[in-house]
């Protein structure tokens, strides 16, 4: 699984005009799965996103967490992000997880993200042509891939 991880002043995400999820200070997800991946990845992936130290504290030193500031989560599935662009320059979505393994993860790292936030976690909707709008604080953007935990 990949992530795209920004922290955000405010995000939404619009579906044919209407807004279907949005969040004030917190974490804007990008959520891309694999052939492959699993409920392990999910879960690593969730923790290192919840514990991610990317907020400043007092001091304006990045050394908080999403948790620690009581930022919310907006989660949304985004199967490009498993492109290869090793050949030519039409990207390949081969390694991309097909609805049957793809819904289930992106659904389960955003019920373990309610989980460690003990907030509700804002999403798109799957495989849906979507807007998405955000303000990069920072701006910060960090991305994770639970193939290279190790």
């Amino acid at each position: 699984m990949r992530l795209v991880i920004q922290r955000v002043s405010h995000a939404r995400v619009d579906i044919a005009g209407e807004t279907v999820g949005s969040i004030g200070p917190g974490l804007m997800i990008l959520v891309g799965v694999e052939q492959g991946d699993t409920a392990v990845d999910a879960l690593w992936l969730a923790k290192k996103a919840a514990g991610l130290r990317i907020f400043n504290d007092d001091e304006g030193v990045m050394n908080r967490s999403v948790v620690d500031c009581g930022g919310e989560v907006l989660a949304v599935s985004q199967f490009t992000l498993t492109a290869s662009t090793k050949k030519g320059n039409r990207p390949s979505y081969i390694r991309a997880a097909g609805h049957e393994l793809a819904v289930p993860l992106y659904e389960d790292f955003c019920r373990l993200m309610e989980e460690l936030t003990g907030k509700s976690v804002a999403r798109g909707r799957f495989g849906a042509d979507m807007q998405v709008s955000l303000l990069n604080d920072g701006p910060v953007t960090i991305i994770m891939d639970s193939r290279l935990k190790e």
